[in-house]
């Protein structure tokens, strides 16, 4: 960037000299022009000379070397160097542009951990990250970046998770709590049990997404590529034709003014504007969902939630923490509640489903292993186990009647999560859990009412828990009872009802939703509470699990689009007029210069808007 000012600074005052130099001697007045235009202009002629030899001919570089040296053949000095200069000081404001939105992107690499503690036997060593180890033990001092995924094990303190989350509250954290890589440790010293590798940790699996999301363009750059690829060599071949066939079949027309008013047409005719000012529009768009802690794996996928039709979501850890307490425990026929709790953690105990883990926390008491065998997960309904010798299926309503042989009435309970438990096909009782709402969850979903999006709640959970939170959250249909493939199903219906150009979007956070995630038009994973599965398989990741941030990044993605719209209509306006009064004549090099330069700088700015988050999200 100094470089390119001072070459510019340099070539300005040169130009500004040369035009208070008088025309007698004429040689001095152009060598000063051409010291002018060389100073400013020698890359670009050299880009366009290297275009030419490795096939790319027909770009801004070829354009604006052919419009000003022809200047300089048709006597137009000041314009010729004008021309160049303009588009270096546009191009510098364009590179700009590009580097402050890249920045506000892989001002996330700033989460990349130098360093690891290694706790040993011999001590502690450092390490790079990426040669712990799940199990190992890391030492996490005041002030670093936490290298890996883990579980605390001895400490207290404080993180800032704002690189993750875009959240400036730091979260307290001690003893048994998850941690994730990419946080910073405020104030305690921790010891942490490694959980993930480095490759397969979330600070790793956030810079993939971000190195990689500029690769998936959105339909409108494309558009915007082909239109360039297929304009450019129209134009050329128009000015070609406006410079030769005039003076050819027009009596009188001369060949110097015809020239001038093709060279005028190419300058025009750069599609420089729309082809920098679209991507850097989506580029913004996605690095200001970075700065609220939504990660966007690519621009199609920015474009097309603009679109949302349907905001399909899943229950537990979406709209409701994914935190269950037992609230109650029913025994039958003869049990105790303490051995139906027991009989549900032991089959339970290999699952790491919110429901299995709650049932574990509450029975408190470790579960010998070598007691459970022929463990049988069946998705979306339960488990069932052979524990100390006798079958036990824990599980929904459907898993009672299907797997466990169990076709007795079984009693209903409203505003919970009921696991019912047999032994043996007998049916044993059953457990009352309760999960609570998300704080935002409700003003989510008022949110994506208020645009105009409907709202519907997937769940494997019973009608009665579905219901009910459902009508707390005023959500428009709600479907129970689901199995994964269920799921599936539900959202292809909902893809044959959309119209034409709406979306379906499904968010959900379980390994069980990563296929429904792929199927969707664009699938968005809770990246706090969310499987690997499921991250995977989205298209968006939110980090702080908030169902609010929809709404946010559906506002994000509507001003982006009105930003891109914006900038295609102004660019294609101009230069559409501008090109036929060149034709005509009527204008010089110095409109030209406008509708090239000019148009591009005002497009790039207005692509910068996207960065500002207030600008993005207001209503």
């Amino acid at each position: 960037m100094k470089k390119r000012t001072t070459r510019i600074i340099t070539g300005a005052v040169i130009f500004a000299a040369a035009l208070f130099v008088p025309d007698n001697p004429w040689w001095i007045r152009l060598t000063l022009f051409l010291a002018a235009y060389v100073a400013v202009g020698y890359k670009v002629i050299w880009k366009a000379v290297r275009g030419v030899v490795n096939g790319q001919v027909l770009d801004e570089n070829f354009l604006m070397a052919v419009a000003s040296i022809g200047a300089f053949f048709v006597g137009e000095y000041p314009e010729a160097v004008a021309v160049m200069l303009f588009y270096q000081i546009g191009e510098m404001f364009e590179d700009y542009a590009v580097g402050k939105s890249r920045k506000s992107i892989t001002g996330l690499m700033d989460i990349r951990p130098d360093s690891a503690n290694l706790k040993t036997e011999t001590g502690i060593v450092e390490v790079s990250p990426s040669e712990v180890h799940p199990g190992d033990l890391i030492i996490v001092r005041p002030g670093e970046k936490v290298p890996l995924d883990g579980v605390v094990i001895e400490g207290i303190s404080s993180l800032n998770t704002s690189a993750l989350t875009g959240e400036s509250l730091p979260r307290e954290i001690g003893q048994g709590d998850e941690i994730l890589s990419g946080c910073v440790n405020i104030n305690g010293l921790l010891t942490v049990k490694v959980t993930k590798a480095f490759g397969e940790s979330t600070v790793s699996k956030i810079l993939d997404l971000v190195e990689n999301s500029a690769a998936k363009k959105a339909k409108t750059e494309n558009f915007i590529t082909r239109f360039a690829a297929v304009y450019t060599p129209l134009v050329v071949g128009a000015a070609v034709i406006l410079a030769v066939l005039p003076p050819l079949l027009i009596d009188g027309a001369l060949w110097a003014d015809w020239i001038y008013r093709a060279l005028n047409f190419l300058v025009v005719s750069c599609p420089c504007a729309l082809v920098i000012s679209v991507p850097l529009s989506f580029f913004g768009g996605i690095g200001g969902a970075s700065k609220i802690g939504v990660l966007v794996k690519g621009s199609n996928y920015l474009e097309a939630i603009s679109k949302a039709e349907y905001m399909v979501m899943d229950k537990t850890g979406t709209l409701t923490q994914g935190v269950f307490h037992v609230e109650d425990i029913f025994a039958e026929d003869g049990y105790e509640k303490g051995e139906i709790l027991r009989y549900a953690a032991m089959a339970e105990s290999y699952s790491s489903h919110p429901i299995s883990q709650s049932l574990q926390a509450a029975y408190g008491k470790e579960i010998d292993k070598s007691q459970i065998n022929d463990v049988e997960e069946a998705a979306g309904r339960g488990v069932i186990a052979m524990v100390e010798g006798r079958r036990v299926a824990a599980g929904n309503r459907r898993l009672m009647t299907e797997e466990a042989g169990y076709d007795g009435p079984l009693p209903q309970h409203r505003g919970g999560t009921q696991v019912y438990v047999s032994v043996d096909g007998k049916y044993a009782g059953r457990i009352l859990l309760a999960d609570k709402i998300k704080e935002d969850s409700a003003s989510a979903i008022k949110m994506l009412g208020d645009l105009g999006i409907k709202t519907v709640m997937l769940t494997g959970d019973s009608r009665e828990a579905g219901e009910k939170a459902a009508t707390e959250l005023g959500i428009h249909q709600v479907y129970t009872g689901l199995l994964p493939a269920d799921k599936v199903d539900i959202v292809e219906n909902l893809l044959k009802e959309k119209h034409e150009k709406g979306k379906v979007v499904f968010v959900g956070d379980g390994i069980n939703d990563a296929p429904v995630l792929a199927r969707a038009d664009i699938g968005v994973a809770m990246g706090g509470l969310g499987s690997d599965a499921a991250i995977e398989a989205a298209d968006m990741v939110i980090m702080d699990d908030k169902p609010s941030k929809l709404a946010s990044i559906i506002k994000i993605s509507k001003k982006t689009m009105t930003v891109v719209y914006e900038n295609i209509v102004f660019a294609l306006g101009v230069k559409a007029a501008v090109l036929i009064l060149s034709a005509l004549g009527i204008v010089g090099l110095w409109a030209a210069v406008f509708a090239d330069v000019g148009v591009s700088m005002i497009a790039v700015l207005n692509a910068m808007r996207c960065l500002n988050i207030k600008f993005a999200v207001q209503p």
